[in-house]
């Protein structure tokens, strides 16, 4: 396999994994973008999740940020939000392909459906009337969730073969959360 192949599979499973962990819930308020809080079911920063949570978390991380970057390339004019928004696109489907072999090797697969967190800043996110700048605060938040979880699960996590696909979805989040420094 080529080096670019494996780059892509590696990114694309780190973002699988990112959006598993997320699992993040949303306050709704009328007047105020949605906001993105830790879930009470995902393991503290400080400590590694189970490798059931771990798989489910980042899978939903993963399609979270997959879906909102394909809203962002339906409702954003900008170059630079559109330009991200492929670029997590192509990451996150690398993350997410490489927790799925990962997890499959331990029976466990990451959902195909959104933890309820997630549904609902999706939801939130799609009707924002401010949603370019939205969109990137949640990106921020999720990713910076991600790496936390991805950081600890690396160094902690229970499963010998979840460990390396948490250090290398580890990567990917901090590139990720580097580019949204320019939007």
């Amino acid at each position: 396999m080529n080096r670019c192949v494996g780059k892509k599979l590696r990114s694309f499973a780190m973002l699988s994994l990112v959006l598993g962990l997320a699992g993040c819930a949303t306050e709704k308020r009328p007047a105020a973008p949605p906001r993105v809080t830790q879930p009470p079911s995902a393991a503290p920063f400080g400590a590694a999740a189970s490798a059931a949570d771990f798989v489910a978390a980042n899978g939903s991380i993963d399609l979270f940020v997959i879906r909102s970057s394909e809203l962002a390339l339906q409702r954003s004019s900008s170059p630079r939000v559109r330009d991200f928004a492929t670029r997590m696109i192509e990451g996150h489907k690398g993350t997410s392909a490489q927790l799925s072999l990962a997890g499959r090797r331990l029976n466990l697969l990451p959902s195909a459906s959104l933890r309820p967190g997630h549904q609902a800043m999706l939801d939130a996110l799609a009707s924002s009337a401010r949603f370019e700048a939205d969109y990137v605060r949640e990106q921020r938040t999720v990713h910076q969730y991600a790496i936390a979880l991805d950081s600890a699960f690396a160094a902690k996590g229970e499963s010998p073969t979840l460990k390396p696909v948490a250090a290398a979805a580890l990567q990917i989040e901090q590139r990720h959360l580097r580019l949204l420094a320019y939007l």
